[in-house]
């Protein structure tokens, strides 16, 4: 598919629903969503993490990948991207330093086009 205006409208749309489809589950589920689609600190250069959650001590930086099909969506998430939220989740650390208690993790959840979930728990780690 050509990357139109239209088609990127379209697909920023869908990833906004299926965030707000994933924000409600989590809260439903006990979570509190501290923030959604937080920049770090260098902006768009530093990456969006799409939610932050916390329960029970544990903190969550949650990305929402929103595709036609679970594996399609699977495969969306590259080591450059990985690499760009593990630096905006190290900014969003310093500035709330009273969050995580209890450990702190990367999920990745996968929404595909009938709306059903995929969580992937502890999906990747800071490295070092």
């Amino acid at each position: 598919m050509r990357r139109t205006p239209e088609n990127r409208a379209a697909a920023t749309a869908r990833g906004q629903q299926a965030e707000e489809a994933v924000a409600a589950r989590l809260e439903a589920s006990g979570w509190v969503v501290l923030a959604r689609r937080h920049r770090g600190p260098r902006g768009r250069e530093a990456g969006e993490i799409d939610l932050i959650a916390e329960r029970e001590g544990l903190l969550a930086f949650i990305e929402v990948k929103a595709r036609a099909e679970l594996a399609g969506a699977a495969l969306a998430l590259g080591p450059r991207q990985r690499a760009r939220l593990m630096a905006a989740a190290e900014g969003w650390m310093a500035a709330h330093p009273g969050h995580g208690a209890a450990g702190v993790r990367f999920d990745v959840v996968l929404v595909d086009g009938a709306g059903r979930m995929r969580r992937i728990m502890d999906a990747f780690r800071l490295e070092g």
